[in-house]
């Protein structure tokens, strides 16, 4: 499975910014849980958001009301709309796959991994 993330860049605090992650054309995607971590420098990966089969979403406290994740499954790709964006959210964000994850937002839950986008936020 191929997960190739896009979209991150660099905004001021409030700004907006939406990811997108594609999935190889061989992968089913409406059979995964599909989730998006972030890793602040020099901090550990922390789950973000994640969505079951059946379209069930989980979020982060930090990220309710501002992040919402949704996905394509006709042109495979998952995206993180975020708004209201803060310092605080700058980091790496990847993107995230498994079967079995139900949807977790600890990262060792998912097998699968893009190489990341990098979100930074300014003040």
């Amino acid at each position: 499975v191929q997960l190739v993330e896009s979209g991150g860049g660099s905004v001021q605090a409030g700004g907006s910014l939406t990811l997108s992650c594609t999935i190889s054309p061989d992968f089913k995607i409406e059979y995964y849980v599909m989730a998006w971590f972030r890793q602040p420098p020099g901090k550990g990966r922390e789950g973000v958001a994640a969505i079951a089969t059946d379209g069930f979403t989980n979020y982060a406290d930090s990220v309710k009301g501002r992040f919402t994740l949704f996905k394509d499954n006709a042109n495979k790709i998952v995206y993180l709309e975020m708004n209201n964006l803060t310092p605080e959210d700058s980091g790496m964000y990847y993107c995230a796959a498994d079967p079995k994850a139900h949807p977790s937002l600890a990262a060792g839950a998912y097998a699968d991994w893009g190489q990341g986008t990098q979100v930074t936020v300014s003040s």
